[in-house]
């Protein structure tokens, strides 16, 4: 049988080798669950021949080659090759049975409803072996199994330029049947009945679904890329119109909404090809060679008994013979009959005709497999003349042959499936719908039908079909379907299943790609983003997101907020999975601005210094802005938990101590250290905490930040500009005089801490207890030699400290060029929120050190150095008045005015000058 003859209606496919007949050279039987009924199980052996159908996409390829020099899409490369392992999808009836939309937090439904098969998959011990391990460990293991799936999906993106686009989509496909097969291994050793793995078996369902969606979309874009290639350079030529094949094929060629249509249906039925199993050559309910022969059986044994039988039978057994006469068949020839018909429906409905002619003549009726080849398309191939006389193709009589089946289909004598067989054949929607049960089903009855109407309507436009004895109903001829109507008449549907599998996430996503509705899939993703909980699945946001990077590298629009809340979303799910290695290459396909702050959102979480190194390593490669990301980590950190800025007493112990997120922001600065270039910034950022630090009086967290710092930042500072031929700009050398400023003010308290700690321990002198003995006094004048030596040592350690307290705390009141905390560039950029945390810092701090400074002079008794420190505070060079309060000023007064009684008291004047009689 010539392909060419086959290219009238839908029901033509096949001629790629189908996976099942690829299974069938194992010579393994296996147990057949159809879905379109309850009929019993029966076990088959393949060894059928090979198949004489092909499909209509290779059909394309072969005989539609446009008059340009680009070649026609190869559609039927998008079909699973030989080369692919098979796929064991589920029966519509089991795993369809339970298609919902899915999840994160409602995995569970009965898991009672998944087939168990006759034979346990093959597979090699290790297999088994390493499921067995995974089964063992996990309590549902089908999301531990499937994480796998997103470092595969990224591999596959980054290894596929735009110009293999196609390929990333065959890879996305394998990637999804690998682990559904894998999937299936886990769910087929389960219990029938056990709720153990409910997430392994939703997880597979929706894989089930994700893989054929990329088929779906490989093969429509495949073919509408194409068509807009060869649009602008299509010339129309003239085709003859004496063939019905020749018709059909310009249609096919020139209209994309009939050949798209096609693809839909083809899709469709590859997909329930999967799904039909292993057929065999020898049905053993069936004879080889005679057809009802229970019924023949019964009549032979009536005519030889001559005895009276109350049941009624046929007479005859020619194949009109039950509907003539209106007499049943025997009982088992009834049965083995609704079986056939049911099996022969699921194989047209997967496209399989050849299969189903095939299994008819097996099972002796040869005459139904004729009433399957009626409607191929009528082509002499020697009206145009030749040398040689050809072979005519197809039905010169197809219209009537055609007007017969849709009668058969509207008798309700007939089975129900054998009417669906004949409403396929022949358009008849009304009469096919009935056995559809699923959505993939409708859907397909709709596709074929539109298809089958719209060939008809362009055969007849031709005024090529002479006037039949027999015509097609008007509604046959006059039908007005398009992908739009359809899928109306899906959403009007009074079948409740149909209804709520057409909610599920992945219909309304193929039903969206098949009428190319992009804004119309944008606003359902954006409708299932907003709706909150429950939450999304996350292999569905992973599909979602690469189909939309899918569509930028086709650069087609789509609505941008959408694409990047879903890509947002997406980078959420990995960064809870802890997925390291993906998430910088997802941000990058972010705008800039919000690239920079999802990416910085999660490095927050990063603590290690080895995860930093390597996530700022992808982060180079992916292309996003380090500089800038890092940054915002640490500015996201630093204005968290914000405290206010306290008085600061002039208690020795005024240290507030360090929370957890004070050791959060000492931490992040990290971030800033790894790169020579970042270094001014690191000073900034680093400036800014240490301010608050400061300013809440807790300055064991400020050494703390100071020490992040290395301690050759101001060295790279320099360095960096230095080798691009720049002066250092005025905002980093205010940065490293604030460093610097901060550094010589945590020097000067450490160096108070140390001398209030050691004023604190001054060695005890013992004391002679009263009425001592001779032996204790020799014991006290030995411990009073030590305490000697001992105060000795105490003292020359005092005195050190003292020196260095007092310079370290001079550094801070008198420092150089414009005092502490004053920026010595003026022509920087203005930060306002800075400028006020240092006249803040000023305020509380330098009142704070001349206090601590005057009290270590005190109790050192420098009580003449204690006077100097009015002129200091009163000096208008250094202006430190300014920053002194009214009741700051009147306690310092009080303070000096102690040191002046001391003086008084050792005999010289106020001031600690001699006096002179």
């Amino acid at each position: 049988m010539e392909g060419c003859n086959e290219l009238l209606s839908p029901v033509i496919r096949d001629t790629e080798v189908s996976k099942t007949a690829r299974r069938k050279s194992a010579q393994k039987k296996v147990s057949i669950m159809s879905s379109h009924g309850d009929s019993p199980e029966f076990s088959v052996t393949p060894t059928r021949t090979p198949l004489l159908g092909r499909p209509l996409g290779s059909l394309l390829k072969q005989n539609f080659i446009p008059r340009s020099s680009l070649k026609y899409p190869d559609v039927s490369a998008i079909l699973p090759s030989a080369g692919k392992s098979p796929r064991h999808f589920q029966k519509p009836g089991y795993i369809s049975n339970m298609s919902m939309n899915l999840d994160e937090s409602d995995w569970n439904f009965s898991f009672s409803y998944l087939p168990q098969p006759a034979v346990i998959p093959e597979g090699s011990f290790t297999e088994d072996v390493t499921l067995s391990a995974v089964m063992l460990k996990e309590e549902d293991p089908g999301e531990a199994a499937s994480v796998s799936m997103f470092a595969s999906f990224l591999q596959s993106y980054l290894k596929h330029s735009s110009s293999t686009i196609f390929d990333l989509l065959g890879k996305y496909e394998t990637v999804c049947e690998e682990q559904v097969n894998m999937l299936k291994k886990i769910v087929t050793r389960t219990t029938p009945g056990h709720q153990k793995f409910s997430k392994t078996a939703s997880l597979l369902w929706l894989l089930q679904h994700e893989t054929v969606t990329w088929r779906l979309l490989a093969s429509l874009y495949r073919d509408r890329i194409h068509s807009a290639l060869e649009d602008d350079i299509m010339v129309d030529v003239a085709i003859p119109t004496e063939s019905e094949k020749l018709i059909m094929e310009n249609l096919f060629q020139r209209d994309s909404i009939v050949r798209q249509s096609q693809l839909v249906v083809d899709w469709l039925e590859n997909i329930a090809k999967d799904e039909v199993g292993d057929f065999s050559d020898n049905i053993e309910f069936y004879a080889k060679s005679v057809y009802w022969e229970n019924t023949l059986h019964s009549l032979k044994q009536r005519s030889m008994s001559h005895a009276g039988y109350s049941r009624p039978l046929v007479t005859e057994l020619d194949p009109d013979a039950p509907f003539r006469q209106k007499m049943p068949l025997a009982d088992l020839d009834r049965e083995d009959e609704g079986r056939l018909l049911k099996y022969l429906f699921t194989l047209i409905r997967a496209g399989m005709t050849d299969e189903a002619q095939r299994l008819c003549k097996r099972c002796g009726q040869a005459w139904r497999a004729a009433t399957l080849e009626g409607w191929k398309l009528y082509h002499d191939p020697n009206i145009g003349g030749g040398m040689e006389l050809q072979t005519v193709e197809g039905n010169p009589h197809r219209i009537i042959w055609k007007a017969c089946c849709w009668r058969m289909a509207e008798d309700e004598m007939f089975n129900r499936y054998e009417r669906a067989i004949y409403a396929a054949l022949s358009g008849n929607l009304k009469q096919l719908l009935p056995v559809c049960e699923t959505w993939e089903d409708t859907v397909w009855a709709y596709f074929r039908v539109m298809v089958d109407s719209l060939v008809e309507q362009e055969i007849r436009s031709t005024g090529t079909v002479v006037q039949e004895l027999d015509e097609l109903p008007r509604e046959s001829l006059e039908a007005n379907w398009t992908m739009e109507k359809v899928f109306e008449e899906l959403q009007a549907t009074d079948r409740p299943r149909v209804l709520e599998e057409s909610k599920e996430h992945f219909h309304i996503i193929q039903k969206f790609i098949i009428l190319e509705d992009l804004d119309g899939l944008m606003d359902e993703f954006n409708e299932w983003l907003m709706a909150g909980k429950p939450s999304l699945p996350s292999h569905l946001l992973r599909f979602m997101s690469h189909l939309i990077l899918f569509f930028r590298m086709l650069g087609m629009r789509t609505k941008e907020e959408v694409c990047v809340e879903v890509l947002k979303m997406y980078i959420q799910v990995l960064i809870n999975m802890k997925n390291i290695d993906l998430i910088a290459h997802y941000v990058r396909h972010l705008p800039p601005d919000q690239a920079i702050v999802q990416y910085a959102e999660f490095l927050e979480s990063i603590t290690e210094t080895e995860q930093r190194v390597h996530c700022l390593k992808l982060a180079r490669e992916a292309g996003l802005d380090v500089a800038a990301v890092t940054k915002m980590v640490v500015e996201n950190v630093r204005k968290k938990d914000v405290e206010d800025f306290a008085h600061h007493d002039i208690s020795p112990a005024f240290d507030s101590g360090t929370s957890q997120a004070d050791l959060r922001k000492i931490d992040v600065i990290g971030w800033l250290v790894f790169y020579p270039s970042q270094r001014s910034e690191a000073l900034k950022q680093s400036n800014a905490i240490m301010r608050m630090f400061m300013g809440s009086k807790k300055y064991e967290a400020a050494k703390g930040v100071f020490i992040k710092i290395p301690e050759d930042s101001v060295h790279e500072i320099y360095k960096h500009w230095g080798d691009q031929g720049l002066d250092v700009p005025a905002e980093d050398k205010n940065a490293i005089r604030e460093h610097l400023c901060i550094r010589a003010y945590l020097e000067a308290h450490e160096a108070f801490n140390d001398w209030f700690k050691h004023m604190n321990t001054a060695p005890q002198k013992p004391v002679l207890p009263p009425q001592a003995k001779f032996k204790e006094e020799v014991a006290y004048e030995m411990k009073v030699k030590d305490y000697e030596m001992e105060y000795q040592t105490w003292c020359k350690h005092l005195n050190a400290l003292t020196s260095d307290v007092k310079d370290k705390m001079y550094n801070v009141l008198l420092f150089v060029d414009g005092g502490w905390m004053v920026d010595a560039y003026e022509n920087a950029e203005e930060d306002q929120e800075r400028s006020h945390q240092m006249t803040l810092l000023r305020r509380l701090c330098l009142p704070a050190m001349c206090f601590l400074l005057h009290s270590v002079l005190h109790s050192t008794k420098h009580h003449q150095e204690c006077l100097r420190l009015a002129d200091i505070v009163s000096s208008e060079q250094h202006k430190l008045y300014q920053v002194f309060s009214k009741e700051e000023l009147r306690r310092f007064l009080l303070k000096l005015r102690e040191s002046s009684v001391e003086l008084l008291d050792q005999g010289l004047d106020p001031l600690g000058y001699e006096i002179k009689s």
